[in-house]
């Protein structure tokens, strides 16, 4: 009986896992790949859209190509596009238990390639979480390649936010708060 669970189980996860997509935001004609994990669908792939205040890392291109782009929480909060939203901290925490819990989610959600040190995942559900590092408010960038911190569209309080972050040396994924003038990626899901 507990394989028949246990396979049923798997099962069912591959089929969430399955269901991908694409989006292509209507403001700049760049399109997205979407993954339906349970009850939500995501973007696949950190947001590039250059709102006014965000940067790529290190102010290179190529970073944003790869890593999507950097908000501050007060531009993050409006960055994304009609349809879609900043995930509040109670949406990251389903997407945590859809996924077994946070304690393995960042070995789950993380790409397959990209991570430093050996520190890529399994990427089981499609969600290709990438390092994109951030920028700690006083202009310097750090971390890229080490560490993927995304936003919540929730607040600690009027100087803070909450945010997600995975580590290349870590499956966990932490949830803590940061000032709102930190840059970080941005992941947005659908309403």
């Amino acid at each position: 009986m507990k394989k028949v669970i246990a396979v049923l189980v798997l099962f069912s996860t591959m089929v969430f896992a399955q269901q991908k997509g694409t989006f292509t935001d209507p403001r700049d004609n760049k399109t997205y790949k979407t993954v339906k994990i349970v009850s939500q669908t995501w973007m696949a792939e950190n947001l590039n859209y250059a709102a006014s205040g965000s940067k790529c890392y290190e102010n290179e291109p190529k970073n944003c190509k790869k890593y999507g782009r950097l908000y501050d929480w007060n531009v993050a909060i409006r960055a994304c596009p009609s349809g879609w939203h900043l995930p509040s901290n109670d949406e990251w925490d389903v997407l945590m238990a859809a996924v077994d819990g946070e304690d393995t989610a960042g070995k789950k959600l993380k790409a397959k390639s990209g991570w430093n040190n050996n520190g890529n995942g399994t990427d089981e559900f499609g969600f290709s979480a990438l390092p994109g590092g951030g920028d700690f408010s006083d202009g310097r960038f750090g971390n890229v390649g080490l560490s993927g911190i995304w936003w919540s569209a929730s607040e600690y309080d009027g100087n803070n936010a909450y945010h997600r972050l995975m580590l290349y040396n870590d499956e966990y994924v932490y949830g803590y708060y940061y000032g709102k003038s930190r840059l970080h990626s941005v992941r947005c899901l659908q309403d």
